[in-house]
Formats: structure tokens, C-alpha cells, sequence
């Protein structure tokens, strides 16, 4: 379970979270949705400890992340996929390269292994056979795809979802909702997923 509890966060004199709560519970895909810029993203980068609230409380299964020690938020990192907002590869590695970042850092899988892992996850976001192609080579859509694919090549507890149909046209949007779908219902996973399409905040939501 995610909980933020009456979570402050100011940059200088711009306070973006101003008491700001929610519970996620486990299984379900829960949807924030609002204008750009009144802080969705800020909420969900507390989760994984890429921010840090001036006042407040952020729980996920019991840890106190702004609290752990650095080698303990690395392994809850772990259990967490997130999906940017422009899909953040590497123009200058492979889509393979890209997906098997996660598992070659945490150095647990041998080369076939992860060769299997990205595989199976460029499988599921249905590209198959893209493992040596380059993000330049793909179109805005496909690199969103491999983005949650390497996402959930770590094989998550949780995915968090930045903005995951922004730029696209409104085919190619529906193609990422139902993926976002798909994800839940094979997978399992409990999601959070940043918004302000309301089309795909009620097609993949099952809370708002």
C-alpha cells in the first residue's frame, strides 16, 4: 500500500503540495488527474525518493521513504516501474540496451537472463523483435511502449505512470490505455497513473 500523509512541498516561494493525501491500496489503478503544473508529478516522485516533502509523511508497505537509508530506497526502487512522460531512452543505445537498464544495475541476472526478461517485456507491450533497433528508429508511440516496458522488465509491485499518453494522437492513445489495462490484468501490479486526458483517466482507472 502507497499512503501520503498531509504532504507539504515548496520550491522557494512556490508551494506546489499543500497538505496533500492519498491512500493507493493494492491491485488497483488509481488516476490523479488536474492541470499541468499543480504538482501531479511532484506528488508521485516522493514515492521513489526522487523528492523529499518539507512536511508529511510518505509510506509504501509500511517504509519510511524519505527516511531509508540509501542501499534500502535503491532495493524499494526496485519494486517500483516508472514510466516518464517522453519515454526518457537513450538515443544512443539500443531498445534492448534500453529496456535491460534496471536489471543490468542491480546486477542480479546473468546476460541470458536478462536477454530472456527483455524479451518478454518487449512482448508484452507487443514489440516483438525491436531488441536492436534505436529509439530514433521508432515512432512517438513505440518509444512511449518501451518505456513501460522497461518499466515492468523489473517485474514491479507498483508502476507509476508520468502523463503516459501526452503527444500522441488519439489512436495511439488508446493503444497505451489498453496496455495500461493490460498491465494490471496480467501482471497485477497497482499503478498510479498521472493524468489530465479524461477519455483515459475512465478507460484505465479504477479510482479517480
Amino acid at each position: 500500500m502507497i499512503q501520503l500523509r498531509d504532504v507539504h512541498k515548496a520550491f522557494g516561494s512556490k508551494r506546489v503540495l499543500e497538505g496533500f493525501s492519498l491512500d493507493v491500496h493494492e491491485g488497483e489503478t488509481m488516476v490523479i488527474i488536474g492541470y499541468s503544473g499543480t504538482g501531479k508529478s511532484v506528488a508521485i516522485k516522493h514515492i521513489v525518493g526522487l523528492l523529499e516533502p518539507d512536511s508529511g509523511e510518505v509510506t509504501v508497505d509500511g517504509l519510511d521513504v524519505p527516511r531509508l537509508p540509501r542501499r534500502e530506497l535503491y532495493r524499494l526502487r526496485a519494486r517500483i516501474g516508472y514510466v516518464f512522460q517522453f519515454a526518457a531512452l537513450f538515443d544512443s543505445i539500443s531498445i534492448g540496451e534500453n529496456v535491460s537498464m534496471g536489471l543490468r544495475k542491480q546486477g542480479d541476472l546473468s546476460d541470458e537472463e536478462i536477454r530472456v526478461r527483455v524479451a518478454e517485456a518487449l512482448d508484452l507491450v507487443d514489440l516483438p523483435g525491436v531488441a536492436q533497433r534505436f529509439p530514433a528508429e521508432l515512432s512517438g508511440g513505440m518509444r512511449k511502449r518501451v518505456g513501460i516496458a522497461r518499466a515492468i522488465a523489473l517485474r514491479p509491485k507498483y508502476l507509476l505512470y508520468d502523463e503516459p499518453t501526452t503527444g500522441l494522437d488519439p489512436v495511439t492513445s488508446a493503444v497505451i490505455d489498453q496496455l495500461m489495462v493490460r498491465m494490471r490484468e496480467k501482471l497485477g501490479v497497482t499503478s498510479i497513473v498521472i493524468t489530465h486526458d479524461m477519455r483515459s483517466a475512465y478507460t484505465v482507472g479504477t479510482r479517480i
